[in-house]
């Protein structure tokens, strides 16, 4: 079977991946395809860390959109076969008018907790405005939350599954820009990146709010590379694209920040 203890040495969220080797040890036992619940950001980063040189498991990730950021990971042998609808997914539409008393996505995702259900079995929450939201859950879920999940708020709404292909995906807003530095350090890039003073970044850092792909970073001298994914708690994610030397040996970097 795979080496568990070798594979937890250097993860941060052990509980989580230990469940998903587990997983992926039923996947080659059974010679089944086996799909986890709804992983996090920086459990997916791990697990395709650790699962990328491992020649026993093949793993697939889908959230039902290219840029979900929760997403469920199909597991299983190299030589079966494997794509994303063994990766199964359910869409609801929890529809309301939300006109006068408008709510977040803390708000959609707190009521459907509220029905009793565990955040694994919750992916991306869309917010539509006024008119409600979309929820991507496991298909289990579905028959449960049509009729439990009845109020957002204050405001009455009615949950009804709906096909993939209805979610409502709007593109991430952007913001391209280029920053020159005297280093590569974290919290000069991070800080340039986001409009913050070095200092405010500095404490973002020490407060365990950033994280560079995915990985949970506390010291402010870390240095960045082209490529890395920068995310600050509350703030959005910045991707380090280019990096050149100037004729006064500074960096030019281009960074494209996600909100």
């Amino acid at each position: 079977m795979l080496p568990k203890e070798d594979l937890l040495k250097r993860v941060e969220n052990k509980e989580e991946i230990t469940r998903v080797i587990d997983r992926a040890e039923q996947a080659i036992k059974n010679w089944e395809v086996v799909v986890t619940d709804f992983l996090s950001p920086p459990v997916l980063a791990e697990v395709q860390t650790i699962f990328q040189n491992l020649t026993e498991i093949e793993t697939l990730p889908w959230g039902g959109y290219p840029q979900a950021e929760r997403q469920r990971i199909g597991l299983s042998r190299p030589d079966l076969p494997l794509d994303e609808s063994q990766v199964e997914l359910a869409v609801l539409d929890i529809a309301g008018n939300f006109l006068f008393d408008p709510a977040t996505h803390r708000d959609f995702l707190g009521s459907i907790l509220g029905t009793g259900i565990v955040r694994e079995k919750v992916g991306d929450i869309i917010v539509l405005g006024e008119r409600g939201a979309q929820a991507i859950v496991v298909p289990e879920m579905v028959d449960f939350l049509t009729t439990s999940l009845t109020q957002v708020r204050s405001v009455a709404v009615k949950t009804q599954k709906i096909d993939l292909s209805e979610l409502k995906i709007r593109p991430p807003k952007k913001k391209e820009m280029t920053t020159v530095e005297a280093s590569l350090r974290l919290d000069a890039i991070a800080s340039a990146g986001f409009g913050m003073s070095r200092s405010k970044m500095a404490d973002a850092i020490s407060s365990k709010d950033v994280r560079v792909n995915w990985k949970e970073i506390t010291q402010s001298s870390h240095n960045v590379k082209a490529g890395d994914l920068i995310a600050v708690r509350g703030k959005g994610r910045l991707e380090v694209g280019e990096v050149s030397i100037t004729k006064k040996q500074r960096y030019r970097v281009n960074l494209v920040r996600y909100k």
